[in-house]
């Protein structure tokens, strides 16, 4: 599936059909799930329709037996040897963003 063809939206409701699928595959009612994860139905209900929290489908995948799959949907970044030897040993903390040049000379700040 292409997602970056895809609304953020459809996207959304794409991740709850998937989480729908794997709480069927443990034979699990969204009720039960509710009670496992001492969430409420509603967040539970929430979440397959594609518009729960971030806090709600970690909770869900952990009692899923399926927070091993959060390694595959973002991977965590490594940095090449090479790289860091150009950085001098420095691990990146921020964005450089744009830099706020000082105000010309007899020009109001403004």
């Amino acid at each position: 599936m292409d997602f970056y063809t895809l609304s953020d939206k459809y996207i959304a409701i794409e991740l709850g059909h998937r989480i729908k699928a794997l709480r069927l595959r443990k034979n699990m009612t969204q009720k039960q799930l509710a009670a496992a994860t001492t969430l409420s139905l509603n967040s539970i209900k929430s979440l397959e329709s594609g518009r729960g929290k971030l806090a709600t489908l970690i909770a869900v995948l952990r009692e899923l037996e399926a927070l091993d799959h959060l390694e595959n949907f973002i991977p965590e970044i490594s940095i090449s040897p090479i790289q860091l030897a150009k950085m001098q040993g420095h691990i990146r903390k921020r964005a450089s963003g744009e830099r706020l040049k000082p105000p010309a000379k007899g020009k109001p700040e403004w």
